[in-house]
Parts: C-alpha cells; structure tokens; sequence
C-alpha cells in the first residue's frame, strides 16, 4: 500500500498489499512493513518457546507422508526384476516431485495472498505462525545437546540417541565419532532447518519456504545413491537430490559465513577446500566451518574426514557448536528481517 499522503482518502484495507505478488515485496507504509518483516522473528520466539506443533497438523509431517506413499510406488525394489526403464523410473519421480511441488507452492501462494489483505498485524502473526512449522532449530539444538547427555552416562546411550538424528549407521561408533556425527548434523541442519527456509521466505515468502523444506524433506526420504528401506533408489531419488542441491546452494555458503565469522574463525582460504571433501556440494560447507571454527576434526568413517589435522571433539566443543549455532539462528533472523524491511516498505 502507498504511503497515504496528507489529506488523501485512505484506501480501502489490504489494497495494494499481496496483489497478486508471491513474494511480500509489496509497498506498504513503514509501520506495516515493520509489523510484516517480524514474522521471521515471530517463528523463531515460538519455535524456542512451543516447539514442533503436533503431527496431525505439521505440514512437514504431511509432506512427509506423501512422499512416503509415492516413493514406495515410484522407486523399484531392490533385487527385483525392472518394470521400467531407468530413464522411466527418472522422469516418473521427477513428475510426480514437481506436482506435488507445484501444488504446494500454489496452495501456500494463495493463503499468502489472501493473509497479506488483512491488517498488517494480523498478516504478521499469521505469517509468522504458519512459517513456523517450515523452521525446526529448537529441536534441532535440543537433540544435539541430548546426545552429549546421552554420552555421559553410555556409549549405547549416545549411540542410541544419535540414531534419531542421522542416518547413517552409528553401531559401531566410537564416543568421539558418535560426538562428530552430532556437531555435523548441527551445522549442516543450521541450514537445511533454519538458514535456508529464512532465505526462501524472504525472497518468495511462504510459498518459497514451504517449496524448500518439501525439497529438502524429499531428498532425505528419496535422495539416496542405491538401495535403502528395500528399495532402489538410484534413478527415483536423483531428482529429488538435484533439486535440493539447487535449492540449497546459496543459503549453505551464507550457513558457512555465519558460523565462522560467529565462531571466529581463522583460515579462511582453507574453507571452500575442506568443504569440497564432502559428497555433498552443499553440506561440507557449514560442517567445514563449524570444524575449523572450533579447530576439530570431524567426519564420517570411510567417506571423508574435515579438517583432519583438528583434535578430537570434547563435550565442551558439542556446547561450543550449539551456541554457535544459536548465535547464527537469531543473526539469520535479524538479517531476514531487515531484508524484509527493505524490500516491503
């Protein structure tokens, strides 16, 4: 909405806020547009204060869901004869990730539309309580100090506790692995959970959030190079993977920045090299600068070792790395907002 000059009429309630942008970058009065740039704050207060809402009604959980029951009718199983193509099974799950994707954003765009014609406060809070279910830092941060506690009393224990976190294999585990595995998991989800939903609601607002934490999810759940859960998932989860990586690309490099300039980090020419020494091209990069950060070694047995010549990780470098990342959390917010600001007002 213009800003209402002396004397004018004032325009009717929410003309010129969300017509038809996607985005938020609509011009408003200045109150307004610091009223709509606190909802990223807003998720932030009420993901440390409430955490996770419930199941039935996360939509991350339902996303979850759907591409549960598509993955088990799209990729084939492991050992069985081929039903299809490789190149079938590809374009299938690629279609069926960009329906579902395209649906997501346009449900997600026409609830925004419609908020952002309400008053500005309203469309604040409303923003800021739907985005929440798109971040997922508390629990997050709080996972990771549990597998610290966890450690203390057992190497079970920590084992056990880390398998809620990560994927990979934790059996044979040592404490300081199980230790490494928490702080990357940390560093590389400060991104995938937080930074880069951030970075897609400012620059398409809910439905640019909501489209990255379904690709992200669809990556965990089909992303795999080969067999897992039964199933082949080769040329059903490269799309998956691809688009994520896409995704993902800028806000990791920015998770990066924030974790060592956070963490005072030294070195910084020796950054883009250790990141490289990950599969991914995107979660070596704040997992590289959290391990030169806190000056450790990091990694994953047989895959790749992260700032090799590091000490072994100790309990205080868990704490050290959550508070880094607590730190990076509240920067990325108040940077979001303050890009909010200026592209609102």
């Amino acid at each position: 909405m213009p800003c209402q000059q002396r004397g004018q009429t004032r325009p009717p309630r929410g003309a010129g806020r969300g017509g038809g942008v996607i985005g938020l970058s609509a011009a408003v009065a200045m109150p307004d547009a610091v009223l709509l740039a606190c909802a990223p704050a807003l998720a932030l207060a009420v993901d440390r204060l409430l955490g996770e809402p419930p199941a039935r009604a996360h939509p991350v959980v339902w996303m979850g869901r759907w591409l549960g029951w598509a993955g088990a009718r799209l990729a084939p199983a492991a050992g069985a004869p081929a039903q299809r193509s490789d190149a079938g099974v590809f374009w299938l799950a690629a279609l069926s990730w960009c329906a579902a994707a395209a649906t997501i954003f346009v449900v997600s765009a026409l609830f925004q539309h419609w908020v952002l014609t309400q008053p500005a406060w309203l469309a604040a809070l409303a923003l800021g309580l739907f985005l929440k279910p798109l971040l997922a830092w508390a629990m997050l941060h709080d996972e990771v100090l549990a597998v610290e506690q966890a450690l203390a009393e057992s190497p079970q224990a920590g084992r056990a506790r880390l398998a809620r976190l990560v994927s990979r294999d934790v059996a044979a585990l040592a404490p300081h692995q199980v230790r490494e595995a928490a702080i990357e998991s940390l560093a590389e989800n400060l991104n995938d959970s937080l930074v880069a939903p951030l970075f897609w609601f400012v620059l398409l607002g809910l439905p640019g959030a909501a489209l990255f934490r379904f690709a992200n999810t669809a990556d965990a759940m089909w992303g795999y190079r080969g067999e897992r859960g039964g199933r082949d998932w080769t040329w059903a989860g490269k799309w998956a993977a691809r688009a994520d990586d896409a995704l993902a690309w800028l806000p990791a490099r920015i998770t990066a920045l924030l974790i060592g300039a956070l963490g005072r980090l030294r070195g910084w020419h020796r950054l883009p090299a250790e990141a490289r020494r990950t599969p991914s091209p995107n979660g070596g990069w704040p997992m590289a600068a959290m391990a030169l950060a806190l000056g450790v070694r990091l990694g994953k047995p047989g895959v790749y070792t992260l700032h090799a010549a590091g000490r072994v990780a100790q309990p205080s470098d868990t704490l050290r790395a959550c508070a880094i990342g607590s730190h990076g959390a509240l920067a990325a917010t108040l940077l979001a907002c303050v890009a909010l600001v200026v592209a609102v007002a």
